[in-house]
């Protein structure tokens, strides 16, 4: 029976970005939104478990994650799941050259990412023709970047538990 109980805390932790990823497609909540900063959890979400695990998230579950988040969201079909690809693509092409798993290189690496993504995100609006918020992406930008520290450290705790 405590074998049962642990193969299946085992499979929920090894479930779980699957989960998180398509529990925040389908709540529309990819960014917290603050009175001051806004954090895009779902870059920061896709990044690391690429570049840490590429067998837990899937190009295909990504691909469907960006599609209903465009759906729930309300914007122009493809521009979420091009960006979260570009992203994934960052990331594998990481996973490939490092040599060291660190959070500094994660961290540094993470800039090209979340650049080529907004990129992504700001060209298909613009020829969308949707309306861009210039300051609001920055914003979100920046403070993506800066609190990606704090869910890779709860990011690895969830990788240490599917672990043992």
């Amino acid at each position: 029976m405590a074998l049962a109980i642990k193969q299946i805390k085992f499979k929920f932790f090894e479930l779980l970005p699957i989960l998180l990823l398509f529990f925040i497609s389908f709540n529309g909540s990819s960014v917290i939104n603050l009175k001051f900063f806004s954090v895009n959890i779902h870059y920061i979400l896709v990044y690391y478990w690429v570049l840490r695990r590429p067998q837990s998230l899937g190009y295909g579950s990504i691909f469907l994650s960006g599609i209903i988040s465009d759906v729930v969201l309300g914007l122009p079909l493809g521009i979420s799941a091009l960006s979260l690809l570009f992203i994934a693509g960052v990331a594998a092409y990481v996973r490939l050259v490092t040599v060291r798993i660190t959070l500094v290189n994660d961290w540094i690496s993470f800039i090209p990412a979340l650049l080529l993504a907004n990129f992504v995100y700001f060209i298909s609006l613009y020829f969308s023709d949707y309306a861009v918020d210039y300051f609001y992406l920055f914003k979100n930008s920046i403070f993506t970047f800066g609190f990606y520290p704090v869910l890779w450290g709860i990011f690895s705790l969830i990788l240490n538990f599917s672990k043992s």
